[in-house]
């Protein structure tokens, strides 16, 4: 499903995915998919010992599409990882996994890094309850799990969050202020309650619903 809005000359503006989907469809395709968060399963959490202040830590960081590869090219998908990738890492001496950012994002060269669905893990590797299983493995190794969230910019591609309403809803209205020249991304604006809670409720969403330990905030 898509968001059909008309702006307030009368003008209906490109079909908008939903913000706070759960869900997505591959790219190509762009829709939001309908998901009952109240059925995602809440992983085991990490061992206690795992997160203490005072406990070492060391981070293997991976990119989840480029960690391995089947035979014939294609991704693993998140029930691949998590039989393979915990055991992997709990291995070579690890305590915590990061993975690259997992939100849904339209281009696979950006690594994840200009995302359009912050509440939806990439449709790439699988669907929700798979991304979950993939935590839950983690934990289940020992290992605490922590995320690269992007709250810092967002890509315009039509079906995102740029122009939302017809204005700018989400990012800043001066381009001098509002448009990320290094990547060509729409920057948010933080001087707006909504878009502040937005992004503080995606946070915990990501630690609540799924069981992340921590958040490497990307700049």
């Amino acid at each position: 499903y898509k968001f059909d809005i008309v702006g307030a000359q009368g003008q209906h503006l490109p079909l908008k995915a939903d913000p706070l989907a759960f869900a997505a469809e591959m790219r190509p395709n762009t829709a939001s998919i309908v998901f009952d968060e109240a059925m995602l399963p809440r992983p085991a959490p990490a061992p206690a010992n795992v997160n203490r202040l005072d406990a070492p830590i060391s981070i293997y960081e991976v990119h989840l599409g480029s960690w391995r590869r089947k035979g014939n090219n294609e991704w693993l998908s998140y029930r691949d990882l998590a039989e393979q990738l915990p055991r992997y890492v709990r291995d070579l001496g690890f305590t915590h996994v990061e993975f690259l950012p997992i939100s849904e994002h339209p281009f696979d060269g950006s690594w994840g890094y200009q995302p359009t669905g912050l509440y939806a893990p990439t449709s790439r590797f699988g669907c929700p309850e798979d991304f979950s299983a993939l935590v839950d493995a983690c934990h289940r190794e020992g290992l605490g799990v922590l995320l690269d969230w992007v709250p810092g910019h967002f890509p315009d591609d039509p079906h995102g969050l740029g122009n939302f309403d017809g204005t700018a809803l989400y990012e800043h209205a001066n381009p001098l202020q509002g448009r990320h020249l290094d990547w060509g991304t729409l920057i948010y604006n933080y001087g707006r309650t909504e878009v502040v809670n937005f992004l503080v409720s995606n946070a915990l969403f990501w630690l609540e619903r799924y069981g992340i330990d921590g958040l490497r905030v990307d700049a």
